[in-house]
């Protein structure tokens, strides 16, 4: 049996002094903000912070009676999972496509990733423009295939919208990753399979699919992630919740309701509801999800 290899460090205090940047930076820039906003959510202030009053867990109380609130977190549902799924299997192809290149693969795989370089703001205003019922080129030819296409009045289409503009950002991510993963599969493994007759979707889902159990875990988590957090900018460049409130995801709400409405409290409160819920979802995943996983 082979020996563990250990770091020993000649100083007991060098480890914490390699630590030490990474750790102010999670105590600065995630627990302080998470210990204020839970502060805030037991809180209720004015629009500048001169008048502070305590109310305890009223906050709360108030989010669960706001039908308009508790219909976001159907709104958030559908959009998450439709994010996530489109994301990872639309990617998941084209890199098994891009692994298959010869001639060019460099190119191709270059333009694969350019949309990660596109802020979601940008992401959101393009696909405003290429889908807007006046000027876009896509609703247009929608129109002339009989299709009326309206994100401005449809709900449906507005979620369409949005979720079309959150998968082409992310999808050069897990591009990326899948690729990697690919390419990290041993070649005999495929080559013995195709000798003994099985077809490429048979090498597929029998080889290839469970050895890329690891990433697709770890990219399910982080798709999950940015479809309740880094998809805000997205929303409100595309839609800003609307139409009225249709594709207000609790993130997007979170900003509206303490910037526009100035409950500072209640938006407060949503936050640590929201950093709950992803933070329970995560678990489960780990939980339940990993014992699915192959490494």
């Amino acid at each position: 049996m082979a020996a563990e290899k250990r770091v020993v460090f000649k100083s007991a205090w060098l480890p914490w002094v390699l630590m030490a940047p990474q750790v102010v930076i999670i105590a600065v820039f995630f627990f302080w903000p998470a210990a204020q906003a839970l502060l805030q959510s037991l809180q209720q202030s004015d629009a500048f912070g001169t008048s502070v009053e305590w109310v305890g867990l009223e906050n709360f109380r108030n989010l669960w009676q706001d039908e308009s609130y508790l219909e976001s977190f159907k709104t958030t549902a559908v959009f998450s999972l439709l994010v996530a799924v489109l994301g990872l299997s639309l990617s998941l192809v084209l890199a098994i496509f891009a692994d298959r290149v010869v001639k060019g693969s460099q190119l191709y795989r270059t333009l694969l990733i350019w949309p990660y370089a596109v802020a979601p703001a940008v992401a959101g205003v393009l696909w405003l423009f290429m889908f807007s019922p006046s000027i876009g080129i896509l609703s247009y030819a929608l129109r002339e295939a009989g299709f009326a296409w309206d994100s401005l009045l449809n709900s449906r289409h507005a979620m369409a919208l949005i979720v079309m503009a959150a998968v082409w950002k992310q999808i050069s991510y897990n591009f990326l990753f899948f690729l990697a993963g690919l390419q990290s599969i041993p070649k005999s493994l495929i080559e013995a399979a195709s000798i003994d007759g099985a077809q490429p979707w048979r090498r597929f889902w029998t080889i290839q699919f469970p050895l890329l159990s690891p990433t697709t875990f770890f990219l399910l988590v982080i798709n999950i992630v940015y479809a309740f957090f880094d998809t805000f900018a997205i929303v409100d460049a595309a839609t800003k919740g609307g139409p009225g409130k249709d594709t207000a995801i609790l993130v997007y709400k979170v900003y509206f309701d303490g910037f526009k409405a100035m409950d500072l409290g209640g938006s407060a409160a949503q936050s640590v509801v929201l950093m709950v819920i992803v933070v329970s979802l995560t678990v489960v995943q780990f939980r339940f999800v990993e014992k699915k996983v192959n490494y």
